[in-house]
């Protein structure tokens, strides 16, 4: 695991591969758990006899539960040690290239592309790539925004 104590170790870390996280498996309480937080019960995530049926041959998770994961798996791959307050700014772009079936394993790689000075403190614009294990496609790419106050 990467800590970052400064912001200048922060800005000295862009273009820079921090690593992967563990592996997680998906399981169905986790993908119930999750609709049931969000309101969203559609059958391909939630009943199983009739996902089993369906185009994937098994229950999803939810794209956005995949998306949900980053925190977990960022906690994994770095820290931000910083003195000042770490605020989630934003997404620039989500991608869901494969589904992730019921059973699988999930894990992120995890990028840091730029770190930008902004007068209230440093942006932290990070890339995590959620692999599924034996798939060759991503389960999510995201490029997230931090915030790093000073």
């Amino acid at each position: 695991m990467r800590v970052f104590s400064t912001l200048d170790e922060v800005a000295a870390a862009a273009n820079t591969e921090l690593g992967h996280s563990e592996w997680l498996e998906i399981d169905q309480d986790r993908v119930n758990l999750f609709a049931d937080a969000t309101d969203d019960h559609q059958w391909i995530h939630v009943d199983v006899e009739r996902a089993n049926a369906g185009p994937f041959g098994g229950p999803v998770a939810h794209g956005y539960m995949t998306l949900s994961l980053i925190p977990h798996f960022g906690n994994e791959v770095m820290t931000f040690d910083t003195p000042g307050a770490k605020l989630n700014y934003g997404l620039n772009k989500v991608r869901f290239p494969h589904p992730v079936k019921v059973g699988q394993r999930v894990r992120a790689h995890v990028r840091l592309d730029d770190v930008i000075d902004l007068p209230a403190g440093k942006q932290v614009n990070a890339t995590y790539t959620v692999e599924i294990e034996g798939q060759a496609k991503p389960a999510c790419v995201a490029e997230t925004v931090v915030l790093l106050l000073p």
